[in-house]
């Protein structure tokens, strides 16, 4: 058999407890267990936590599956096409290292940051909206994940509608169904969400949220078109909505994208845009640290929900955040990412039209870091999201990344989590054994 079947089989046995690896020994029998205490009974919880939301119009739900699907590590021996970061070989590990230790010795380091963030950093992220907001209207949050959160809590109250794209990134359905939001599909094409599509949405739902990304939207890589721009802000400020812009992916640009436009928060001058940035996807999972922001009353609202929840990010992370954006091995390192990202790209989309001539690919984008492969006709993207993970590769299936029922069957592939265009080349000729095993196409 294969080393990677002894690993998977070895790493199935450690987690049942049977056996325990030692590095450089091998691998051992493990020692009996201790008859465990019998087990308390949990079962009222049930009623208890159905009774909670009872007397809501929309009962909450906490489905962390579709985030875990990109969180979660694989088996050993797995490759990785549905990671949501970078691998660790295209992490900027020494600098953040070096900014971590410069920054613990900074005089005050260690003591209690303003509430909004430090003004340097904040001014930072400010700078990166194109100078349309100033320092005193960004909120520096623990992440992006973190940023949505609050927007959406501060903007929608408990069974309210909110409009999102369709599809979209799990993990923001996830935050609304957990607040008691009922998430709104809006189809999105290759151009971005659809407008006269959006405020059809708007006038049947009088919803009073849009969470839309604009730049290399999650999962299709859409970038929204410039004649569509001043229309969904139109649409929204008519409708006396907000727009959350989540801006994820700026600093994941390919090498041969060109111009970027800029963000939606650049051309408000209403206030409509709530604007969220962060630096984790560039990064590392690790460095927690993004940004919020908004014009207007509702900053307050922002600022209160983020306080309330979680006081503030720790100083050093945010000293340490200053200390790499500032270092000359800040642009070094997005110069090197974007490169690699453009060879990965262009590997995965070769290899799959190599071996698998009968998926389609939508939509290439230049910056990024994954592909959506709409699946031919009749495919169960379940059944080949298990074979292909029995063939050695993870992927994402479709499903999670819609709020009502899908049109057809997808799967999204990550090019930056695994490492390098070898490992591509080897994971996509194990998903056309998969693909066959599935009887896809």
């Amino acid at each position: 058999m294969s080393p990677v079947t002894v690993s998977r089989a070895l790493a199935q046995l450690a987690a049942e407890g049977l056996v325990v690896t030692r590095p450089g020994a091998g691998a051992f029998r493990a020692r009996p267990r201790a008859e465990a205490e019998p087990a308390g009974d949990t079962s009222w919880q049930e009623v208890a936590l159905s009774a909670a939301g009872a007397a809501e119009s929309v009962p909450r739900s906490v489905d962390a599956s579709g985030v875990l699907v990109s969180l979660a590590a694989p088996p050993p021996g797995v490759i990785e096409f549905n990671g949501g970061y970078l691998h660790p070989s295209l992490q900027p590990e020494r600098a953040m290292a070096a900014a971590l230790s410069r920054a613990g010795r900074r005089p005050g380091a260690w003591g209690r940051p303003p509430m909004e963030g430090l003004p340097e950093l904040r001014e930072w992220f400010a700078r990166g909206i194109g100078g349309a907001v100033g320092a005193a209207e960004v909120l520096i949050t623990s992440g992006g994940q973190a940023a949505l959160t609050t927007a959406l809590r501060a903007l929608a109250p408990p069974g309210a509608p909110v409009l999102v794209e369709s599809p979209t990134y799990p993990g923001m359905l996830a935050i609304a169904r957990a607040a008691g939001l009922r998430p709104v599909p809006v189809p999105v094409d290759r151009d971005g969400v659809r407008p006269a599509l959006l405020a059809d949405a708007f006038r049947a739902t009088g919803a009073r949220v849009l969470v839309c990304q604009p730049l290399f939207q999650n999962p299709t890589g859409a970038v929204l078109a410039p004649d569509r721009r001043a229309q969904v802000l139109r649409i929204a400020r008519e409708a006396g909505a907000f727009v959350i812009e989540d801006d994820f992916v700026r600093r994941l640009v390919h090498e041969d994208s060109g111009p970027l436009p800029r963000p939606l928060a650049a051309d408000d001058p209403d206030g409509v845009v709530v604007h969220v940035a962060s630096l984790t996807k560039a990064t590392s999972p690790s460095f927690r640290v993004g940004a919020l922001a908004a014009r207007g009353p509702v900053l307050e609202r922002l600022r209160a929900i983020q306080v309330v929840d979680t006081f503030f990010v720790p100083r050093p992370l945010q000293e340490a955040a200053l200390e790499l954006v500032g270092s000359p091995a800040w642009p070094r390192h997005l110069r090197a990412v974007s490169a690699e990202l453009r060879l990965r790209r262009e590997a995965m989309t070769g290899a799959l039209l190599t071996e698998l001539p009968g998926v389609a690919l939508p939509h290439i984008p230049s910056g990024g870091y994954h592909l959506w492969l709409r699946l031919p006709d009749g495919t169960d993207e379940a059944a080949l999201t298990a074979a292909a993970l029995r063939a050695g590769v993870a992927l994402t299936p479709g499903r999670p990344y819609f709020s009502a029922e899908p049109p057809a069957a997808h799967v999204r592939l990550s090019f930056a989590a695994v490492a390098g265009t070898g490992e591509i080349a080897e994971g996509v000729r194990r998903l056309r054994a998969a693909w066959a095993e599935a009887g896809a196409g």
